[in-house]
């Protein structure tokens, strides 16, 4: 469970906080849930996005209930130390497309005492750790796991099933290409495609 803290009021104290899960997890609308509330307590927010997530904004971070904040797109995580100085609260969303850099600059950040806030898909569309979040989660001092809804079961689902043909890793899409699945009901699928592939060859 997640506990907010506060800074020290004699010694500030950085920390990390990661809040992952799969696809239409509301993981984006909590980040972008606590950055307004370190705002309205007057503490300096900057957020950042990979600059090639394009899927709703160039510049707006947006959330799947259409809940959107304005953002700093980089490509590269070494961008985020030199234009967050001044801040108290750095939020940083889609951190699995960033490459493994992320997880240093996080730490750097956190060791310069600041809060850190990251979002990000835990795994991929198959089911695999996905990029730097298994370190990210790993050194954060606060994971927050969120789950969708399955369209199969209707229980908690934490895997994004991609429904689209592509092959690549990173491929950006919404509705039209992934669907929030129970462990139940993705196993099941993975089990019929491995089947309808035998019986191609």
């Amino acid at each position: 469970m997640f506990l907010e803290n506060t800074t020290n009021s004699t010694q500030q104290t950085g920390w990390i906080e990661v809040i992952c899960g799969s696809m239409f997890s509301g993981k984006t609308e909590e980040l972008i849930r606590r950055l307004k509330r370190a705002e309205f307590a007057k503490q300096k927010v900057e957020i950042f996005k990979p600059a090639m997530d394009v899927r709703y904004d160039e510049t707006l971070v947006v959330s799947h209930d259409k809940t959107s904040y304005l953002s700093t797109p980089i490509d590269n995580p070494l961008e985020i130390p030199l234009l967050a100085v001044d801040c108290d609260v750095i939020g940083i969303d889609e951190a699995q497309f960033f490459s493994d850099t992320i997880v240093e600059v996080c730490n750097l950040l956190a060791n310069q005492g600041k809060r850190v806030i990251v979002a990000g898909l835990d795994m991929d569309f198959k089911g695999r750790p996905f990029g730097p979040m298994p370190s990210l989660m790993a050194t954060a001092e606060y994971v927050t796991k969120v789950h969708a809804i399955c369209v199969k079961t209707g229980n908690l689902a934490n895997y994004s099933h991609r429904i689209s043909s592509g092959k690549n890793l990173v491929e950006l899409g919404e509705k039209d290409k992934y669907e929030p699945l129970s462990r139940q009901a993705f196993w099941e699928i993975l089990k019929k495609e491995k089947v309808q592939k035998k019986d191609e060859i």
